[in-house]
């Protein structure tokens, strides 16, 4: 069995946002040569997170209402972790409800998804440079 690690750098410019990194993850698998195994894809940072639906800019947007509504960003001050000088608890909180990481099935050296699937990097405490891992292992 083979491996194969990259890392795909990322710079959301807002403080939240979602960026489909489908292309990267392909281009990744391409060069790693592997054609039957596991692409496993982790937000290598404790307020972004991984994940899997559909890039439809409805969906995206009820994500984020949704979201907000289950951990609001403001009033700051309503977070115990805030009170260390940070202002990005509801990141942390988010980043739990939306997951850490995917694995997608490759089969003939392709990532094998339903229809409308696509992989998603979800921002929740952005505007600096972040880093996710894409670790490839198969044949």
């Amino acid at each position: 069995m083979r491996s194969h690690r990259e890392e795909i750098a990322l710079e959301v410019p807002a403080r939240r946002g979602f960026v489909n990194i489908t292309p990267q993850v392909a281009a990744a698998l391409a060069r790693s040569g592997i054609q039957e195994g596991l692409c496993l894809v982790n937000a290598m940072h404790i307020t972004a997170s991984v994940f899997i639906n559909d890039d439809e800019s409805g969906l995206h947007y009820d994500y984020e209402k949704w979201l907000e509504r289950l951990a609001p960003h403001a009033p700051t001050d309503q977070y115990h972790h805030n009170l260390t000088g940070e202002d990005n608890a509801d990141a942390h909180l988010k980043r739990q409800v939306m997951g850490r990481e995917v694995v997608i099935a490759v089969t003939g050296g392709r990532l094998d998804f339903g229809r409308w699937e696509q992989v998603f990097y979800g921002e929740f405490d952005g505007r600096r440079r972040k880093r996710v891992l894409v670790k490839i292992i198969g044949e």
